[in-house]
Formats: C-alpha cells, structure tokens, sequence
C-alpha cells in the first residue's frame, strides 16, 4: 500500500498520492492522486488497484540500467511504414520503458531524416515523440529528483559519454 506524498505512476501518468479517503457508500478505501503536470486534475482510484492502473515508480538502480542500455536499444524497424502508427500505440500502451526509449529512438531519426531532405517534420512522429518523453522522463524526474528540462539533458549527456 502507497503512502501519502508517495508517487505512483497512474495509467501512464505520474502521480503523487495526496491523500486516502474512505468511500461511505461503499465503504472502500481511495487514493486520492495528483498528477505532476497538472495539480488542477484530482484522480481517486481503489487502493486494491483491481483494474491494474497503480504501479510504482523504477528504482534508481532500475533507471540507471536503463539508462545505461539506451544505445542498446534499437529504434522500430522502419520497413513498416505504413503500420508505423500502429506500432506507436502498441508500444506506448506497453508500459514498457524500453519501449519508450524505441519511440523516442525512431521518431527522432525519422525527424532528423525529414529534415536532411528538406522535408516537412511529421506531425504523428512528433506527437508520439513528446508522449514518449513525456511518459518517461517524468518518472525518470521523480527518480532523480530533476525537472523535466534537467532529466532530458542528463540523458543526452550520458549518451555523448557512452
């Protein structure tokens, strides 16, 4: 069972509990969650997580192997194409860090390839982009104790050194 002023990842957001209430019709115990880019959002969910939505934040070790294994991960393979998107979903919906890291990965190269050939940057690999990043480097801010900006540059550092 979660704490108060713990964080959890709810679905796919990252959350901080805020407080556990007790539900008088039905008499179930709730979290009462907070997500870390918008505090105007309030989310309650059983604490007995029957749905599946709760899962803790990785570790720090958790994060740092992953971390490490970044270049290891190869992007999508971009023979698919035309199934790119949904190839998206299917990984985003995983929540599967290395998952993530392949759509940032692809979308990236993808982007940088458009733009080599003077080509406009696709909207679809860029909104799945920002979703990846978003997903993980959330969490990986929690981890480190870092803003969103501070994890995305501690990554990319951490590549040039690898």
């Amino acid at each position: 069972m979660y704490k108060i002023n713990d964080y959890v990842i709810y679905k796919k957001d990252v959350c901080k509990v805020k407080d556990i209430r007790k539900n008088k019709i039905n008499n179930r115990e709730y979290y009462i969650l907070v997500p870390i880019d918008d505090e105007s959002l309030i989310i309650d969910t059983p604490v007995d997580n029957r749905m599946g939505y709760l899962k803790s934040i990785m570790s720090k070790d958790e994060a740092d192997a992953l971390i490490n294994n970044i270049c290891n991960i190869a992007p999508i393979d971009n023979g698919l194409d035309k199934y790119i998107d949904k190839k998206y979903k299917e990984l985003l919906y995983n929540s599967n860090h290395e998952d993530l890291i392949k759509i940032i990965k692809t979308t990236y190269l993808r982007n940088t390839e458009r733009i080599k050939n003077n080509k406009k940057v696709s909207e679809r690999d860029y909104d799945y982009f920002n979703k990846a990043e978003k997903y993980l480097y959330n969490e990986l801010s929690i981890v480190y104790n870092m803003n969103f900006e501070e994890v995305k540059n501690y990554i990319i550092n951490r590549m040039k050194e690898i």
